[in-house]
């Protein structure tokens, strides 16, 4: 669990004490391509840790028409985030899109740390503000830029991806559709 370690240490530095307690509530799961690590209408106990792969939360609507909304890549942690802390039913699923190997813990028990550990508390807490940051700026971008600056962000939040995955799962997250995308690449590649 050297990667977990790492990725937490850079949050803010944890004591031995604290990092055993920690790591102790962990085991680790592998995803297969395909496999959801939690569904629409789950209510969310997990939390894991991505290791390897790749997984996307997406939500679907009425028409079953889905809609990416991140790309989760190792190391960072995964699961639904508002489910664990209202406990009302999940609405987006997170999906491997390439083989995953996680680490899982109850977030119910990561929760009974913190009041003993105040460092895991804290380490969750800029973990927390992290994710409102990216959401914040996700939804400036999807309402505020046009789609070849979206392209452009993505290329940079996710250099490697584009090898990784279908296009569609591509022009989705940038709201767009798969022959847009190809037109603004086309676009790109000709500058």
């Amino acid at each position: 669990m050297t990667d977990l370690k790492t990725f937490f240490n850079k949050l803010t530095p944890v004591s031995p004490e604290s990092w055993d307690k920690f790591s102790a509530l962990f085991t680790p799961k592998f995803l297969k391509k395909g496999d959801n690590f939690i569904s629409d209408g789950q209510i969310a106990k997990d939390i894991g840790f991505l290791e390897s792969g790749i997984i996307r939360a997406f939500y679907r609507n009425e028409k079953a028409i889905e809609y990416n909304k991140h790309f989760f890549i190792n190391p960072c942690f995964i699961g639904g985030y508002t489910s664990l802390i209202t406990q009302n039913p999940n609405q987006i699923f997170q999906q491997a899109i390439t083989d995953c190997t996680i680490q899982i813990a109850k977030f119910a028990d990561i929760q009974k740390l913190y009041e003993s550990y105040p460092d895991i508390e804290r380490a969750a807490r800029i973990l927390a503000e992290q994710f409102f940051v990216q959401k914040e700026q996700r939804e400036i971008e999807i309402v505020l830029l046009d789609a070849d600056k979206r392209y452009e962000i993505f290329q940079q939040a996710f250099p490697q991806l584009e090898q990784q995955i279908p296009q569609y799962h591509i022009a989705s997250y940038l709201a767009i559709t798969p022959t847009q995308l190809s037109r603004i690449r086309k676009k790109r590649s000709g500058k």
